[in-house]
């Protein structure tokens, strides 16, 4: 039994998961054969995944320095996948050492080895929950012991609303999380899109999966910032958001949108 109370019976290795196959792909170890092939499946029917998942791990993290930038010293992640050096809590503590940061992923092993690698101290803290149920985020005690939902927060949705499908209502997962937010507080997104190519198949990779793939147009991902301000330069595609450096060749086919908006009341 894990201290989120999971067993490890309750770990599903037979069919792969969202955050071991973008482990696999970032080069990372914490996956199995059955996220390998998904991700050489995905690799194949989407030539450009590899550098989009680069991409946006970049976008994250200059978001994640605006956000600190900006006075935030609360970060809620949620979908935070494998942990992939640096972390969040690492680029935020390093622009303001102070900063706080709640992980929560719906993954067991995701929970499990952000554990290991995580102080015990009140500055971080590893939740088992999942984004469809949002008031259980908020309220889980872990999250409150972490984040003060009365000061800006800095919310973290990244890539992560692309494995809800419709019918499990995203947008009012994250109006819901909106509402719990005070003024001040921010919306880090990114989002996969099929606007720049064909990627059915790389859809179909994930149907044996432990979520789906849902593909959205840059209206359908606009949506998702209702009543937030997107800060300059609006949504676009992540190597293009705010860049630090030239962007990778390539960069105009990566299938991904980002942004960050403000939630001003």
């Amino acid at each position: 039994m894990g201290q989120d109370g999971f067993r490890v019976a309750e770990i599903d290795t037979t069919r792969p998961h969202p955050a071991r196959i973008y482990d696999y792909l970032l080069g990372g170890k914490d996956n199995y054969e059955v996220d390998q092939r998904a991700g050489d499946e995905l690799a194949a029917a989407a030539p450009e995944v590899r550098i989009g998942l680069q991409a946006n791990r970049a976008f994250l993290q200059r978001a994640v320095r605006y956000v600190v930038g900006s006075g935030v010293r609360q970060i809620l992640d949620i979908g935070t996948g494998l942990p992939t050096s640096p972390n969040v809590h690492e680029i935020a503590q390093e622009a303001a050492p102070d900063v706080r940061v709640a992980y929560v992923d719906n993954d067991p092993i995701v929970a499990a080895h952000a554990n290991a690698l995580l102080s015990s101290s009140g500055a971080t803290s590893v939740v088992l929950g999942d984004l469809r149920d949002p008031q259980a985020v908020v309220d889980h005690p872990d999250v409150r012991r972490t984040i003060d939902f009365d000061e800006p927060v800095a919310l973290l949705l990244v890539a992560v609303l692309h494995f809800l499908t419709d019918a499990e209502q995203p947008e009012q997962a994250v109006a819901a999380l909106r509402d719990a937010l005070p003024a001040g507080s921010f919306l880090v997104l990114s989002h996969a899109t099929g606007d720049f190519a064909d990627r059915s198949a790389a859809q179909a990779v994930y149907n044996n999966a432990t979520a789906t793939l849902n593909l959205r147009s840059r209206t359908e991902v606009e949506r998702f910032f209702a009543g937030f301000e997107l800060v300059e330069p609006g949504l676009a595609q992540v190597p293009f958001w705010r860049p630090d450096t030239t962007p990778p060749p390539r960069s105009r086919e990566i299938g991904f949108y980002g942004g960050v908006a403000r939630k001003t009341s």
